[in-house]
């Protein structure tokens, strides 16, 4: 039944509906943590819980209490699964919980995993397993991607070959009704061929995306070094690298000389452009550098663009990206946290 406005909730969080409870915990976070757990569920489940949030008047302080911890003992009890199995989580759960709390949770998790064919696969990278199906049967593929989530299943998609990725998404279409017998049979025979890496499961550490992390932190000079020693051997990795470093939306931390440097640069229309997804703080940041005649010539423009590819957007964002690099090169802007507070300019 749906949740209806002004309807007075239950007392204990085992009486609420799954998505109603979502929306009590939502309602229990900050909005920038309620705001990050949207993004990572589907566009129809978000719709679901954002109309309940609407529709809730009131979350006495007890019941969010009570979901906010039932939340964390699961989120607590998945990782642990995914790091060891399920006596692992047990024997974890029993010396992090009390033994009702635990033995609770243990049940709700076991449910879902028995429930879930291939869950076992939460805990491989999709690399691995994209490397494991290459020479699969389509048929067998359609099996596997059809119990993933969406996001994982796109990965695997796209790793595949355009003749094959045709082959399984047909098959995944027209998969209504799967013989238990046979997902098992799969499930097994997968399993037991990650095995051996399964044991020794590890964490993905490093990369690319850490690296740049980790040189936005650096000051300028040390970042130049490190990225001059690398592009002599690798020029690719280097424009990997500057790419994730600074992104659009970074320009806000431009000093406000370097962005009427950057303005001089770039024409009305480029600038609407790639504002048309910039978030209201870069807006701002942009217009207050801007006379206020030529700031509401661009919201004009921006107003009255229309639809445009996203493509297009992100192309006249990189272009502006590349014109803030190459004056933080010159010395004619500084972007705060990279080790401009503390030169000294005279």
């Amino acid at each position: 039944m749906p949740f209806r406005p002004g309807q007075k909730l239950p007392d204990r969080a085992i009486d609420l509906e799954g998505p109603v409870k979502a929306a009590v915990l939502l309602l229990s976070l900050d909005e920038q943590a309620a705001a990050t757990m949207l993004r990572e569920l589907p566009t129809e489940v978000v719709q679901r819980v954002t109309a309940i949030v609407a529709a809730i008047d009131e979350v006495p302080a007890t019941l969010a209490e009570e979901v906010v911890e039932e939340y964390y003992s699961l989120q607590l009890a998945s990782r642990y699964v995914r790091e060891g199995g399920l006596e692992y989580a047990r024997r974890l759960l029993n010396d992090s919980l009390d033994g009702e709390r635990a033995s609770q949770v243990m049940t709700q998790v076991e449910t879902q995993v028995q429930r879930t064919p291939f869950s076992f696969l939460r805990r491989v990278e999709s690399d691995t397993l994209l490397a494991f199906i290459q020479e699969e049967h389509p048929q067998t593929i359609a099996l596997i991607v059809s119990h993933l989530d969406q996001d994982r299943a796109s990965e695997i998609l796209v790793g595949l070959p355009a003749e094959k990725q045709v082959e399984v998404v047909r098959r995944v279409a027209n998969m209504e009704q799967t013989n238990p017998d046979l997902v098992r049979e799969v499930e097994a025979g997968l399993e037991d061929r990650l095995a051996s890496m399964l044991s020794s499961s590890s964490e993905r550490v490093g990369g690319v995306k850490a690296v740049a992390e980790v040189l936005n932190l650096c000051d300028r000079n040390t970042e130049r070094n490190i990225m001059d020693g690398i592009e002599s051997d690798s020029p690719d990795l280097v424009e990997s690298i500057r790419r994730l470093m600074f992104v659009f939306e970074d320009v806000r931390f431009v000093n406000d000389r370097g962005i009427q440097t950057v303005l001089k640069e770039i024409d009305n229309d480029l600038l609407a452009l790639a504002l048309k997804t910039a978030s209201e703080d870069l807006r701002e940041k942009i217009f207050s550098n801007m006379s206020e005649r030529a700031a509401d010539v661009v919201r004009e423009d921006m107003e009255y663009m229309g639809p445009v590819r996203l493509s297009d957007v992100e192309a006249a964002q990189q272009r502006i990206v590349d014109i803030v690099r190459r004056l933080e090169d010159a010395g004619e802007l500084i972007i705060s946290g990279r080790g401009g507070d503390s030169e000294v300019v005279v």
